[in-house]
């Protein structure tokens, strides 16, 4: 068309083309001006809905003038082909100028501000955009912000074309709400918005996936990385509008887009102040807070009221729960509602910390005083209680105790049916938080009474399902399996249920099965729980685990855990895989931060223990790491994984002996599962006993053959033979059923030779645990 007439324009060149149209520069022979004219798509021009949408267009932006706003002239026809007549804007796309240059804050929030004048103006107007994107905004030469493309806009008042259109748009910008086909209002304008504002700041956008599914599962579901993850010394004011701008719920967004402009102006003037008058003020500024803090110290020393605990920490075990019914088949369900009290606790941010159930589960038949049991947890306070079930009628009793002192600081009796439990649990940790004079926002207090099922057949076997699951033997985990699915068949929506089933699935791999079954049962579950409620610390836990030792995706990985520890800061299972992750990548400090952290959450369970033991070893600590694995020997010598922990140092330390030794009670110990036995192999070559080693490996063959998952096994034992072709054979068959003993490859001191080794390298390389 270029050199063309259409009508009284002259078509000069072509500026660009989307799916909303084509777009030329022209001349305007009757008025002697440029302009721009857009058409829409060949092959289009017939189509009625998208003829009618192109109208919309025109209505809905020729209602608006505003400079921040591109101008539509006018709508002609020619020759059957409708086109707009709009205001040629000379410059680039928001898009093309993030590709060329970072952006300062005083240039962000510059075009920040033009963009949510301009959107101010369409929304006062009623015309919702419904396409902001860097695509679709201009800047001129002269830094004057244009909004373009009001292909998607709604007029208020205006009927919707179609279902199928009202979702158009693009959804990495989109809002929850419209991505999910539903009728949009101005506030999403304004998420699409923050989407931008995010990418100005950061250079990439909050929400990503390869394809458009976890695109989708990434806009409802995740919550972005903080501003600071990206770029240094961002002022807390962006950080605060970004959260409020993206927030999931269009009722927690900023409702009117003048109060984000206030926002905005109060940042752009808190970071244009002089260097100089700072400066100047450093010197009295430090002189002044010194004073203050002095003053500050005197004062809480003097003034501040003793009421609360003691040890001034504002942190909780919850003891087991004592089964008062005359049912010993009851224990399941006192058990069950520890949990569930530790798990409303854990909501509470207010609340430093609260030990985890594996730990306090412990003292279940205890003769120790609070005093003591206080000091081996390290918590300020300890709730203690009673259940008596009958029927349908329950008694609760529950009392929080200074564990200093052991004075009382709250106590009640709940006297109700079994369908008012989860009022029960929710006023539980309310009571406690005002106890602890923790805050407590309203968010968390709706999550905390938030009623997980109505139906209490279902709650029971969920708490059934939990009391297996956490007894961590296979046929246990194959009982807890049976008793998600029944609570899930007694109410389809029952999101802790499907956490539950999730968490089984995902550590029965574990137990030598084969992961791909397992993982693929544990992540529709999963999904199905965060389908129900998004906020489930667990659900992403699982999704997390399956990310990265399935598919070996460690940026997704990484996302749900963060997002699970954000939920939920004091559930250790998060911290603990996450450690175990950061140490497969090599992520040393990281991984020891994270493993101590679950350690304090859940200081007496034997698998977070050894997860710190293990990072301490991977990071050739070998002291540390054998003092750990000799603390859990000392809790519980039954353990086998300590054992094997230990007799990996005595093998990195030519310690043979000492380490078959210890490898065999691990074997014994362990139920003689594959990988407990297939780690006397290369220990076998390297002391001289080949033989052995030789009948290790045929039988490894032979469960092979029947089709468990050993092929790890093999490959140490060809390699440490010397028959390296044949050991990265077999590495590469169990990268490809996905093993999750192939993990320890990239960080365990045994294995220095393997990584040294190119084709190791290659496969570190294709596993992603090294770049």
């Amino acid at each position: 068309m270029i050199n063309q007439n259409i009508s009284h324009y002259k078509i000069l060149e072509k500026l660009g083309e989307g799916g909303m149209g084509v777009v030329y520069k022209a001349e305007d022979t009757k008025l002697k001006r440029t302009v721009a004219l857009k058409f829409l798509p060949k092959g289009l021009e017939a189509h009625e809905p998208e003829r009618a949408r192109f109208l919309q267009e025109a209505q809905a932006a020729s209602a608006l003038n505003h400079y921040n706003i591109c101008s539509i002239h006018t709508i002609e026809e020619f020759e059957d082909q409708q086109f707009l007549d709009m205001e040629f804007v000379e410059g680039k796309t928001l898009s093309g100028l993030l590709k060329e240059k970072e952006l300062s804050f005083k240039d962000v929030l510059n075009i920040a501000i033009q963009i949510c004048e301009g959107l101010n103006s369409a929304h006062k107007k009623g015309v919702v955009h419904r396409d902001i994107k860097p695509d679709n905004i201009m800047l001129t030469g002269d830094g004057i912000v244009k909004i373009m493309d009001f292909g998607l806009a709604k007029l208020k008042g205006a009927s919707k074309l179609t279902k199928t259109h009202s979702t158009f748009g693009t959804l990495s910008y989109m809002s929850p709400e419209q991505a999910r086909g539903e009728e949009v209002d101005h506030r999403s304008d304004m998420f699409s918005f923050g989407v931008v504002l995010y990418e100005m700041i950061t250079g990439r956008r909050p929400f990503r996936g390869e394809h458009e599914a976890a695109m989708m599962y990434s806009l409802m579901n995740e919550n972005p990385e903080p501003l600071a993850r990206y770029k240094t010394d961002v002022p807390t004011e962006l950080q605060h509008i970004i959260d409020k701008s993206l927030a999931k719920e269009r009722g927690e967004r900023y409702q009117h887009i003048d109060e984000m402009v206030a926002d905005m102006r109060r940042t752009q003037h808190s970071i244009s102040g002089g260097v100089t008058s700072t400066i100047k003020k450093s010197k009295m500024t430090w002189v002044v807070a010194a004073v203050v803090v002095v003053l500050v110290v005197i004062g809480v020393y003097l003034f501040y009221p003793k009421s609360g605990p003691t040890t001034g920490n504002k942190s909780i075990a919850v003891l087991p729960f004592k089964n008062m019914s005359d049912s010993k088949e009851d224990e399941y369900f006192s058990d069950g509602l520890t949990e569930d009290i530790i798990t409303q606790l854990s909501k509470i941010s207010g609340i430093e910390k609260v030990i985890a159930r594996t730990s306090v589960m412990r003292y279940k038949q205890t003769d120790k005083s609070i005093r003591d049991i206080g000091k081996e947890l390290d918590v300020a306070t300890i709730l203690e209680g009673s259940v008596r079930r009958a029927g349908n009628q329950i008694r609760i009793v529950a009392q929080l105790i200074d564990t200093q002192n052991e004075g009382h600081l709250w106590a009640d009796t709940y006297d109700k049916e079994m369908t008012q439990i989860f009022a029960i649990q929710s006023d539980v940790a309310k009571q406690i938080a005002a106890a602890l004079e923790a805050k407590i926002s309203p968010a968390v207090i709706s999550r905390i009474e938030k009623k997980q099922t109505e139906n209490t057949e279902a709650y029971k076997l969920y708490l059934k399902g939990r009391f297996y699951w956490n007894k961590r033997v296979l046929d246990d985990l194959k009982t807890a399996i049976d008793c998600f699915k029944q609570a899930i068949d007694k109410d389809p929506n029952y999101a802790l249920a499907y956490a539950g089933l999730a968490s089984a699935y995902a550590v029965i791999p574990s137990y030598g099965l084969l992961p791909a079954e397992s993982y693929m049962n544990a992540r529709n579950a999963a999904m199905k729980a965060l389908e129900i409620d998004s906020m489930l610390a667990e659900a992403h836990t699982v999704l997390a685990e399956i990310a990265g030792s399935h598919y070996y995706d460690w940026v997704v990985a990484e996302k749900h855990y963060h997002r699970a520890i954000e939920l939920d800061p004091s559930y250790p299972t998060a911290r603990q895989w996450y450690s175990s992750m950061l140490m497969f990548l090599g992520r040393f400090d990281e991984a020891l931060t994270e493993a101590k952290r679950a350690v304090e959450l859940d200081p007496l369970s034997l698998v977070i223990n050894l997860n710190l033991g293990d990072v301490y070893y991977a990071m050739r600590r070998y002291d540390e790491a054998k003092k750990q694995y000799e603390n859990i020997i000392a809790l519980d010598g039954t353990f086998p994984w300590s054992h094997s922990g230990l007799a990996g140092i005595y093998e990195v330390q030519g310690r043979f002996d000492e380490a078959i030794a210890e490898y065999t009670k691990a074997k014994d110990l362990g139920g003689n599962i594959p990988y407990s036995f297939a780690i006397l192999g290369p220990i076998y070559v390297k002391s001289g006993r080949k033989a052995d080693a030789q009948n290790i490996l045929d039988e490894l063959l032979r469960l092979n053959k029947q089709g468990d998952p050993v092929s790890y096994g093999i490959a140490n034992i060809y390699f440490e033979l010397g028959e390296k072709n044949k050991a990265f054979e077999w590495f590469e068959k169990a990268y490809q059923t996905r093993e999750m003993w192939l993990l320890s490859i990239g960080s365990d001191p045994l294995w220095d030779d393997i990584r040294s080794d190119p084709r190791g390298i290659a496969l570190l390389k294709k596993m992603g645990l090294r770049k």
